[in-house]
């Protein structure tokens, strides 16, 4: 795992040490993603520059050291990733007559690239990866992403620089770095709880998209530049990612093919192809563990681990004292029966709370998924003892494991009964009667049933069924479900929303089944968004590997080709994955409420994080920034705070907003005080 950053400067040719000092001040600034060692490539024929930050992984030798160069000369890489196959490719191009200098896997994916072409070695790797690729020959610069986003790579213009690099840290610590936030992006980290790819924060700053690849034709750079000298080259054709793999052709296809046989039968084909990417992703030269939540997803990872390790695996957890938000107990049992060298830290709110200043620095962009905390707290606790550590992340997406995909489509199908006509006057009377009055009625009624009928907030949900009866298309009522803002652009002045994954019907799988619908917009928005920069972010800022077996592309597959009397029953998912884990655990142990990775942000926000919420929401800082509409924001924050009304997501998203943005000032005011 490393971190890797770059420059193109597109205007006259830079003085050599300013392309020096710029390029190693990028570098710097990914120091946490690679400790072990550092390097800068610069041609400055051509005003490009390459570095890289080193995290040493496989290969300790030199032999591993970046920027690389092909054997024959023609091709620069930095890399950042592992390729799971090396070892598997190596034999090819062996058989091939290609030998190759070094054990690492950077080497082979090079002499690949230079054997094969880049797209072919490409199709043929098995790996988490993002790199840039500098072509000699060609003058061509490729970024390259890998197919579920597993790993980061931002690029963009900034004045007269092409930047990219696996942090926005990177681009940012440019000398000539010119930013400006993007207010309509804002709308979609406060809808969503984080910012879904392409956009980024900056105007004209991207993300690459899983999957693709992003060539820069630098001499068609430089003519466009000579005749259209203040051209936007964010609008120029130049900056369109080719895909060479896509989640919508695999979900498409694989509805189509379903994989045929008996339960056993099917059951038996993924455990084969777990067990084979499992003993790849084990693959280290320095130590090894896994995240143990006592989940399905984590706790099959560590049985299939720890069932080819002759050594008990080392296993982490996090624990709560807030029993609801407490799956250590769980993961303990699991690591017991397992065998695993499990280690387990509980932690009170204030040891928690004392992370949230630092996320900010931490995630480079406003990020409001608050199981960012625990998974940064149970990453720096696994570094603590190993390098590498597995995750069982993506398991909810690729096997319907998430409950919001069964309560969407129990909504859904009862709504069809209804004309659209009567929909919308239930839903004018849902929203007639106030939050606070439906409280009041259904929790008398309520105290009169069995507890298994009490509900909690009634009266908000039953607001936020009215907004989803006024829905005309399943994916539209599913956005507003997972939704916090339901109109963000009210709450960001001067701001229109963006389309994304969840909102261009240009985009839309064509797919009958609802659950695998939403199993596909969150596998292209929520997963590579929130689920793996929360994993990336929390990992690499304690210098920590985190890998994702579940996410290799051949389960990606296979997991499309499940029939769904195989995925879900009785609107449980995730099926097939629990029947494989009760080969390993026992039953009581796989069959259990799903809890997720949570933490009492309402509960905090009204206790001990209060000051600090109240010093980022004072009414006179609002309107003195001039993002956010106060009235909005404060009316949020007075309900809640009195206990009126549970805004916390809307409210953490706001909060992370404003420390972030209360961050970038302080470090550009210190940058302007230090001479960046």
């Amino acid at each position: 795992m490393c971190g890797l950053s770059g420059i193109v400067r597109c205007g006259q040719r830079a003085a050599g040490a300013h392309l020096f000092d710029a390029i190693t001040k990028m570098n710097d600034a990914l120091y946490h993603r690679g400790p072990d060692d550092h390097g800068v490539w610069i041609e400055r024929e051509e005003n490009i520059a390459l570095a890289h930050r080193r995290l040493a992984i496989i290969d300790l030798s030199e032999k591993g050291k970046q920027p690389m160069q092909s054997a024959c000369g023609r091709y620069i890489i930095v890399y950042n990733g592992e390729l799971y196959n090396f070892n598997a490719i190596r034999k090819d191009l062996g058989r091939e007559g290609v030998a190759i200098e070094g054990g690492s896997d950077t080497a082979v994916l090079l002499a690949a690239i230079a054997h094969w072409g880049l797209t072919t070695a490409i199709e043929r790797s098995h790996g988490m990866f993002a790199f840039a690729l500098w072509d000699k020959v060609n003058k061509v610069l490729s970024l390259v992403r890998d197919r579920l986003g597993e790993k980061p790579l931002y690029y963009g213009y900034s004045g007269k620089n092409f930047l990219f690099g696996s942090e926005l840290k990177s681009l940012v610590s440019h000398p000539d770095w010119v930013s400006e936030l993007d207010r309509d992006v804002l709308t979609l980290q406060l809808r969503h709880g984080y910012i879904p790819g392409p956009y980024s924060i900056y105007k004209g700053i991207y993300k690459l998209p899983p999957g693709s690849i992003l060539s820069l034709y630098i001499e068609e750079l430089r003519k466009q530049k000579e005749i259209c000298p203040n051209s936007k080259f964010e609008q120029s054709h130049e900056l369109r990612p080719v895909q060479y793999w896509s989640v919508r052709h695999v979900a498409e296809s694989g509805a189509l093919n379903k994989v045929s046989g008996s339960s056993n039968e099917v059951c038996d084909e993924l455990e084969n192809l777990l067990r084979g990417t499992i003993r790849n992703q084990m693959i280290s030269d320095v130590p090894l563990g896994a995240f143990l939540s006592g989940g399905v997803d984590s706790s099959l990872v560590v049985a299939l681990m720890q069932a080819q390790s002759s050594a008990p695996v080392k296993t982490f957890t996090i624990g709560f004292h807030e029993e609801r938000f407490n799956e250590a107990q769980f993961a303990k049992q699991v690591a017991n029966h397992l065998g695993t060298d499990h280690t387990e830290l509980y932690l009170t709110s204030k040891e928690a709370m004392d992370v949230i200043p630092d996320l900010p620095s931490y995630y480079d962009e406003p990020f409001s998924d608050p199981s960012q905390i625990p998974t940064y707290l149970v990453s720096r606790l696994a570094r603590g003892q190993v390098t590498v550590a597995l995750s069982g992340d993506g398991g909810d997406e690729l096997f319907a494991g998430y409950d919001r995909y069964f309560w969407a489509e129990s909504i859904w199908n009862s709504m069809q009964r209804l004309p659209l006509s009567a929909r919308s006057k239930l839903a004018k009377f849902l929203h007639a009667v106030p939050v606070q009055a439906w409280d009041k009625v259904l929790s008398t009624v309520c105290s009169l049933l069995p507890s298994r009928f009490n509900l909690q907030q009634p009266g908000a949900k039953l607001n936020k069924l009215g907004e989803l009866l006024q829905q005309k298309e399943f994916v539209s009522m599913y956005t507003r479900l997972i939704s916090n803002w339901a109109q963000p652009a009210s709450v960001v002045m001067g701001a229109t929303e963006p389309l994304t994954a969840m909102t261009d019907r240009k985009g839309w799988p064509e797919l009958s089944d609802h659950i695998e619908t939403m199993q596909y917009l969150d596998t292209v928005s929520y997963l590579p968004g929130d689920i793996l920069v929360k994993l990336d972010r929390a990992s690499m800022s304690v210098s920590l590997e985190s890998r994702v077996p579940l996410l290799d592309h051949n389960i990606a597959e296979f997991a499309w080709q499940v029939p769904r009397s195989l995925m879900v029953k009785n609107k449980s998912g995730k099926q097939i994955l629990k029947k494989l884990l009760r080969k390993y655990i026992p039953h009581e142990l796989v069959e259990r409420p799903k809890m997720g990775f949570g933490v009492p942000i309402g509960e905090w926000l009204r206790g001990g994080m209060r000051e600090w919420a109240e010093e980022l929401l004072d009414p006179v800082r609002l309107k003195q920034d001039g993002v956010l509409n106060p009235a909005l924001v404060i009316s949020k924050w007075v309900e809640h705070k009195d206990e009126r009304r549970n805004w916390e997501y809307e409210l953490w998203n706001v909060l992370m907003f404003q420390a972030w943005h209360q961050h970038k000032n302080y470090v550009g005011q210190a940058a302007l005080r230090y001479g960046n």
